[in-house]
């Protein structure tokens, strides 16, 4: 089994920055080849933010957040990071790290781990 935790989240105002950070632990985590982050609004569905396979460097963003978040990895400490430059308020949600035996995204359902989340509001 694997555990993500996720820190980070906090309140910013609207044009500020932050940071997140999401740490994968346990017997499985030598099967995870990718690390993600999705986000979930109060009355919205969860959604795709951004993803970056474990070896290597590819990465990929929804266009939402393109130009403005910046995801990487550590390896060698199993984190997965995500730097949100210019927030907006539509930026808020619930950010969820989730793992995944794919180093490629292409679809939630493809996440094998999902962490509890952790909270960002953006304010205006």
């Amino acid at each position: 089994q694997v555990q993500l935790v996720e820190s980070g989240g906090g309140m910013v105002q609207a044009g500020g920055s932050l940071s997140l950070s999401c740490t994968a632990s346990g017997y499985n985590v030598v099967n995870i080849n990718g690390m993600g982050w999705f986000r979930q609004a109060p009355g919205k569905e969860r959604e795709f933010v951004a993803y970056h396979s474990a070896m290597g460097t590819l990465s990929t963003y929804a266009d939402s957040v393109k130009g403005r978040f910046t995801i990487s990895m550590d390896n060698s400490k199993n984190t997965v990071y995500l730097q949100m430059y210019s927030l907006k308020p539509e930026d808020a949600a619930v950010y969820y790290c989730a793992g995944s035996r794919y180093a490629v995204y292409s679809d939630p359902g493809d996440m094998d781990y999902w962490g509890e989340g952790t909270l960002v509001t953006v304010s205006s």
